[in-house]
């Protein structure tokens, strides 16, 4: 943690520019989750539509501030292996054709 003098008095405390986006990011997700339940359970289409609008909005910050992380390699992101992926797939493909 950095620490630099305010104003002559008492020090403040300023995080890594990792640790803030980290931050940012966990925030992020537990915005949009937060956002999908209310959009989820929304009594009229207006006010749906509105927290949808919301929705797309934070999903977008969340994106940028992801794709920014990963740029600088400070999020991994392992590759898939294709056998998994074509699994799980199916699998839901399996589980939607039940509906």
């Amino acid at each position: 943690m950095n620490f630099s003098q305010t104003n002559g008095n008492q020090p403040s405390a300023t995080l890594p520019e990792k640790d803030l986006m980290t931050d940012v990011l966990s925030s992020q997700k537990f915005i949009t989750d937060t956002y999908n339940t209310f959009t989820n359970e929304c009594a009229t289409p207006d006010i749906r539509n509105g927290f949808m609008s919301i929705l797309n909005e934070e999903h977008q910050i969340q994106a940028e501030v992801f794709d920014l992380m990963k740029q600088r390699g400070w999020y991994q992101t392992p590759a898939a292996d294709q056998q998994k992926v074509d699994q799980a797939k199916q699998k839901y493909q399996n589980e939607r054709a039940k509906c």
